[in-house]
């Protein structure tokens, strides 16, 4: 019974005490702005110059999907100076061709990233490179984004509304993520939630709370924001570069905001359960601060909140009836609290019971970072390992 009346006080915490973060609510600057000024390219307050924008992609063999992402980019909506920085990091596939395929002539630059230095993660010191890159440039803000990242065509112009209006010197989309083949629509919408569950928006976008997170697909940030705490090199060897920039612009005194996106899509798929597990392996050890100890209470905790309640409620024996309907109340409230995320990725409410199993999943993919660490193979991404026994800069 003690168990019983812990799960069910977990899950009363999580839906109520944590920011309603499951809520799941297509949080763009949009719906925040007045009726008259939506869908209208940005001009910059009373008619004002619009801030001069330059987005920066770094790109390792993504030939496949760089050219829809920089054709987003060209269409913008954007009465503002604009250009895209494409880096080039050592792609073999072809991708600078892709990219300048699909932009207008002046509006793209590809360069190429120098070598990897060591103690550098391999996507960031391609973003530096293009930061160093379009400094040159003078601009107002830098507009962080992959290159899988497909945006709506009001996308830089409602993001720089929102930074202007409200103050904010970071301002991110969690892009959309694909969700078509069987492995996504089952472990893709959790990914989402458990991200939120750690990095609440509310609470990010709050001053009274530290916790701070962006999502690195999509990151508006103001130049001098970035420099005030000195540049991309200050979490040069971060794997989870979006949080550790978040952290950084809010611990220096900035404010920080993150909301979702339905119309800002991740193109990248994810085809099988075991890309997905390495998608989650990648950076899952790195998160628990390649803590032992961690990385147990992480065990145990995902096992007492996600796994115990349906045991309990299908096999608590019959003599222990208020251990059963702990469980179930539990486990209702623990469905109540995923069914949003499912709404949001137009998947069938009828998953919602099924989160133990995909829990299940999470935890062994996390299991599986820190063995991959241990073995020195920890965050391997296009070739490179990303931390483990190796050094940054090896391939």
């Amino acid at each position: 019974m003690p168990l019983g009346l812990a799960i069910v006080a977990i899950w009363l915490y999580l839906l109520l005490g944590r920011g309603g973060f499951w809520r799941m609510r297509d949080r763009s600057p949009e719906e925040k702005l007045p009726s008259d000024r939506r869908s209208r390219p940005y001009a910059g307050p009373d008619g004002a110059r619009a801030p001069h924008i330059v987005a920066v992609i770094p790109a390792r063999n993504e030939a496949a999907v760089v050219g829809r992402a920089i054709q987003s980019l060209a269409q913008q909506e954007y009465a503002g100076e604009f250009q895209i920085v494409l880096v080039d990091d050592d792609s073999t596939d072809g991708t600078d061709a892709a990219a300048r395929l699909a932009a207008p002539a002046g509006l793209l630059t590809v360069i190429r990233a120098a070598a990897l230095p060591r103690d550098w993660s391999g996507k960031l010191w391609a973003v530096s490179e293009g930061i160093r890159y379009a400094q040159s440039l003078d601009p107002d803000y830098f507009l962080l984004t992959d290159a899988d990242i497909v945006h709506p065509r009001d996308n830089l112009a409602t993001l720089v509304m929102h930074a202007e209006s409200a103050g904010y010197d970071l301002v991110s989309y969690m892009a959309t993520l694909e969700c078509r083949t069987l492995a996504e629509r089952a472990l893709i919408p959790a990914f989402v939630f458990f991200f939120f569950m750690l990095y609440p928006p509310a609470w990010i976008s709050s001053a009274r709370h530290a916790t701070a997170g962006a999502a690195g697909g999509c990151m508006l940030i103001r130049r001098a924001a970035l420099e005030s705490i000195g540049g991309i090199g200050a979490i040069a060897g971060e794997l989870i570069d979006d949080c550790a920039l978040a952290r950084a612009v809010k611990q220096g005194g900035g404010k920080v905001w993150l909301g979702l996106s339905a119309g800002t899509l991740s193109i990248r798929e994810y085809a099988t359960f075991g890309e997905i597990g390495g998608m989650i392996s990648r950076t899952a050890f790195t998160q628990l601060n390649h803590s032992i100890p961690q990385l147990i209470g992480t065990v145990l905790g995902l096992a007492i909140t996600y796994l115990a309640a349906p045991l309990l409620a299908i096999a608590a024996p019959r003599s222990a009836g208020y251990a059963r309907w702990l469980g179930t109340a539990a486990w209702l409230l623990m469905s109540i609290a995923y069914f949003p995320v499912l709404r949001y990725y137009r998947r069938s409410p009828l998953r919602a019971p099924l989160l133990p199993l995909v829990a299940t999943f999470y935890l062994g993919a996390t299991i599986h970072s820190a063995v991959c660490y241990w073995r020195g193979r920890g965050g391997v991404w296009k070739g490179r390992v990303q931390n483990g026994t190796e050094n940054f800069g090896h391939e």
